[in-house]
């Protein structure tokens, strides 16, 4: 493809899923865009259009991912956490530094019920990259809109895992 060219919608889209299925990684938004020399609010629309043709794509923090089978952990829990947003690096660095994965982010927002965000955030990096995120476009996190209340669902290839993690939250204070 020359530097210049545009790929049209259809081989745009087709090669959006070729390259989301080949990654490891999740591919941000602009990375896409500067491949297919779109804007990125036109691989937003990709996205959606997608999704709403059943291609497993989920929008995470650090990039869009493709659900391959077998992507998620065997074992999942629910966790009730609330603490102030400058707590926020330790509670998720305490989660991910027990080899536990934190796939979202729910608060119960009092006009518009479950608000939820995917985070996929699985090491430290990860965190860093959100935070540094949050900082850089003045965004506020979702429990500021519940005094810190939230809730995370956590998944981990062992319960052990899981278990660990959730009696260090505890230890903290962060669990409800």
């Amino acid at each position: 493809m020359n530097k210049t060219e545009k790929l049209k919608g259809d081989v745009r889209r087709t090669e959006l899923i070729n390259w989301l299925k080949e990654s490891s990684e999740p591919l941000s938004g602009s990375k896409l865009a500067a491949r297919t020399n779109v804007s990125r609010q036109v691989i937003v629309q990709d996205m959606s259009l997608l999704k709403a043709s059943g291609e497993p794509i989920m929008a995470t923090a650090q990039g869009y991912i493709y659900m391959k089978p077998g992507n998620a952990n065997s074992y999942t829990c629910v966790v009730a956490a609330v603490h102030s947003p400058e707590e926020t690096l330790e509670e998720l660095y305490t989660i991910v530094d027990h080899g536990v994965t934190v796939e979202d982010v729910t608060v119960d927002h009092p006009v518009y019920g479950d608000i939820k965000a995917s985070l996929k955030l699985s090491n430290r990096n990860d965190v860093e990259n959100l935070i540094t995120s949050l900082k850089e476009t003045n965004a506020p996190l979702l429990s500021e809109l519940t005094d810190g209340v939230h809730t995370h669902t956590l998944s981990a290839d062992t319960k052990e895992k899981l278990d660990k993690a959730c009696a260090a939250l505890r230890k903290k204070g962060y669990l409800l």
